[in-house]
């Protein structure tokens, strides 16, 4: 193998690159790696540098792209947690084996697409910037997800619950897509009203309708060469969808009041918290409109299903709710306790609302749980006043008479002839 050769073939590559050996030895890092990760790792173990560890992955619990090859002597993709100058990052791994005389790998290329805005925790003095924290297993499918799509043109849908971050991830993608130098517009389907939904869209002429003084692009045209996150996408209205159907379909769109054809080269992410295939079904949503936008549908998983990521999440969100220039009060053990019995219906939303009220209601150095607790207690859904309890009088002649739809007169005849009255 001419290590030189190779090492001169990487160099040009514009894809963070590193070349080690079967004893997981780097033997050469391309400009592209250097200037992104901001290191010379030559002569150092990959596992070392990455992870910080003091074996192979395999060996403390990851998976090992280079063990994988050498069983299948094929290409082989992970995705893992590396250490970098802005702190933790997840990067999808392509690892190519380089075989020798027999077959059997000699060498091993490694390229390295990091993921933006995902890391198994905020960096410290980071935490202004939003981003996707977690190490759970399901957070890390979602992200293997967004890693495979991200670069390419496939229209994705967001499908999970509300409050679970699909605007997050709708911004991962743009900024792993060849998009990223570009405009993210995100239309909020459901705040727009339907009388003004195709303008704000599309773009208006002037005189178009009462109003339109002048002639005024669309948010369509704002996000030409860019991507176009229609949040709520199950609220478009029904009249429109076909318009949208057609952008998707074709790139091309018209102005409201215009007959002229318009293009644009933009990428479609969607996102919603409906149930869209019972939508298509009863006739509400388009079927070849939900296909278009579901080439690739990613669900998002709830807080629920990933609580190993509760206390990750928490520290990053109290390092965004701290006054400027102060550090987070960290939660007390009792404190986060009462947090991982938290069912969180409103998922990371709820929890950014929570961590935020118990900020509030803090005076010391850490969140107490009692502070906790006051801040749980407030987010609690509102019940109904209890009914008075039911009262034991006797009802009145009237209201006797009124039950059996009879006349008060003629319940006193009755009764009296019975004997009763």
């Amino acid at each position: 193998m001419d290590t030189d050769a190779l090492a001169a073939l990487l160099e040009e590559r514009p894809e963070p690159q590193i070349l080690f050996d079967r004893e997981h030895r780097i033997l050469t890092a391309n400009a592209a790696y250097r200037r992104q990760f901001g290191t010379q790792p030559v002569g150092r173990r990959c596992f070392e540098v990455s992870h910080h560890f003091d074996a192979p992955c395999d060996q403390r619990g990851e998976t090992c792209p280079m063990a994988q090859a050498l069983h299948s002597r094929r290409r082989e993709r992970v995705l893992h947690l590396h250490h970098t100058p802005r702190g933790e990052q997840y990067v999808q791994i392509d690892l190519l084996p380089l075989p020798g005389p027999d077959g059997a790998p000699v060498a091993f290329v490694e390229t390295m697409q990091t993921l933006p805005g995902t890391g198994g925790r905020a960096p410290h003095g980071q935490g202004s910037g939003a981003q996707l924290i977690g190490r759970s297993p399901p957070f890390q499918a979602l992200l293997g997800l967004l890693a495979r799509v991200a670069p390419s043109r496939a229209s994705v849908l967001l499908l999970g619950e509300s409050g679970t971050g699909k605007e997050l991830v709708a911004q991962a993608l743009h900024a792993g897509s060849p998009r990223a130098a570009r405009a993210l517009v995100v239309v909020d389907c459901a705040s727009l009203p339907e009388t003004l939904f195709e303008a704000e869209l599309f773009g208006h002429e002037k005189g178009a309708y009462t109003g339109a003084t002048q002639a005024r692009d669309g948010l369509v045209a704002a996000a030409d060469g860019g991507t176009l996150f229609l949040d709520e996408v199950g609220d478009v209205p029904l009249s429109l969808q076909v318009k949208l159907l057609r952008l998707l379909e074709t790139g091309t769109y018209r102005r409201v009041g215009s007959s002229e054809l318009r293009h644009a080269d933009l990428r479609v992410v969607s996102a919603t918290h409906r149930d869209l295939p019972a939508w298509v079904a009863q006739g509400r949503f388009r079927a070849d409109l939900f296909h278009r936008l579901a080439t690739f549908p990613i669900a998002l998983p709830p807080l629920r299903d990933r609580p190993g990521d509760l206390p990750l999440l928490a520290e990053a969100l109290l390092d965004r709710l701290a006054p400027p220039g102060q550090p987070a009060p960290p939660l007390a053990p009792e404190a986060l306790a009462l947090l991982q019995h938290h069912p969180f219906p409103g998922n990371v939303r709820e929890l950014r609302n929570v961590l935020e009220r118990a900020l509030l209601l803090s005076d010391g150095p850490q969140i107490e749980a009692d502070a906790m607790r006051q801040a749980l207690a407030a987010g609690l859904p509102l019940r109904p006043a209890a009914s008075p309890p039911p009262s034991h009088r006797a009802p009145t002649r009237a209201e006797q008479a009124a039950q059996l739809g009879i006349s008060p007169r003629t319940l006193y005849r009755r009764l009296r002839a019975s004997g009763s009255a």
